[in-house]
């Protein structure tokens, strides 16, 4: 008898120590969300973006599969976005009316609800990193322009040119807006590239990075760069990105409602983010969210014909989609 209760606590102990093994953490990325025809996408376009949304999940998932921060791993997998000229951040980022790229982003820690912010700027790679670097190595939350620029430069960063962000594909799809432009048309093409992720010590990171709307005039900021609008991350309840027509998130406050309706109405994650994307639409405007909550459930909400959208769980789960 008393070697049978041995062996069911060495079980138990081995169980136990099994179990703390396998970590806990969750990814979820989107890469914009907008009118997206399923027929004039050809396979070998949605076959680069599946690519791409796939590498950033894999950067993603080895930050925290090897005990890296949350904040680690939405940083890496937004620069892995950023870089790709398939989205609109970073390289390949969308013009202004001046065919200049001006790049806004904006990360959150949901443990301590630090956040830090740069918006229009024109001359550093990865936002997203900036976006960081002004939360951690400042006193404010948001810098624009050139004075985010100056910052950077003493913190050790190296500016580019602006003709790195530009290719020829933005600089076409500027001459025909403002074409459009000029026939009385209106431009409602946006896009995003965003990460929400939840790590093995249990916090929750969000972040997001853009070049805005094309041919945006005037200075013009959307809700990327502002916190609790396209960005918002409470451990409490969970972590958002947001993409799309970026003047009626921040009318919304988009990020921080969802966070508000799971805190003082309890509701999950999915249905917070569909209640919101509702409002949005009934507002009339158009675009996503991604989130995740402590428990690494994954929402991933859109009003619009496509997102795309990807995650990754420690159980081995992957995803990436497209269209609805």
């Amino acid at each position: 008898m008393k070697k049978i209760l041995l062996q069911l606590a060495l079980l138990l102990v081995s169980s136990t120590l099994f179990a703390k093994e396998i970590p806990k953490y969750a990814l979820v990325i989107h890469g914009g969300a907008g009118v997206m025809s399923e027929k004039l996408m050809t396979p070998e376009i949605q076959k680069q973006y599946h690519a791409a949304l796939n590498r950033a999940l894999q950067v993603g998932d080895s930050v925290l599969k090897a005990g890296g921060t949350c904040m680690d791993a939405v940083e890496k997998t937004i620069m892995v976005m950023e870089d790709s000229p398939l989205f609109n951040a970073g390289k390949g980022a969308v013009l202004n009316h001046e065919g200049i790229a001006e790049l806004d982003a904006s990360v959150m820690d949901g443990k301590t609800l630090s956040a830090g912010a740069v918006a229009g700027v024109k001359d550093i790679k990865n936002p997203i990193r900036l976006a960081r670097t002004v939360m951690e190595k400042s006193e404010h939350v948001l810098l624009t322009g050139s004075g985010a620029s100056q910052f950077a430069v003493q913190q050790g960063f190296k500016l580019v040119p602006n003709s790195y962000f530009i290719t020829e594909k933005r600089q076409k799809e500027l001459q025909e807006l403002l074409k459009k432009e000029r026939e009385a048309g209106i431009n409602d093409k946006h896009g995003t590239v965003g990460c929400v992720a939840l790590d093995t010590f249990g916090n929750i990171a969000a972040g997001t990075s853009t070049g805005g709307m094309s041919n945006k005039k005037f200075g013009r900021i959307g809700d990327s760069p502002i916190i609790g609008a396209g960005t918002y991350a409470n451990n409490s309840t969970g972590g958002f990105s947001c993409t799309g027509h970026g003047e009626y998130f921040i009318r919304l406050g988009f990020s921080r409602d969802i966070s508000a309706m799971m805190e003082y109405r309890q509701m999950s994650i999915i249905k917070a983010c569909q209640e919101e994307i509702n409002k949005l639409t009934q507002l009339g405007g158009t675009g996503g969210v991604i989130g995740l909550d402590k428990q690494g459930n994954v929402a991933m909400e859109f009003n619009t014909s496509g997102m795309f959208r990807g995650f990754v769980l420690s159980t081995g789960e992957k995803y990436t989609g497209i269209f609805k």
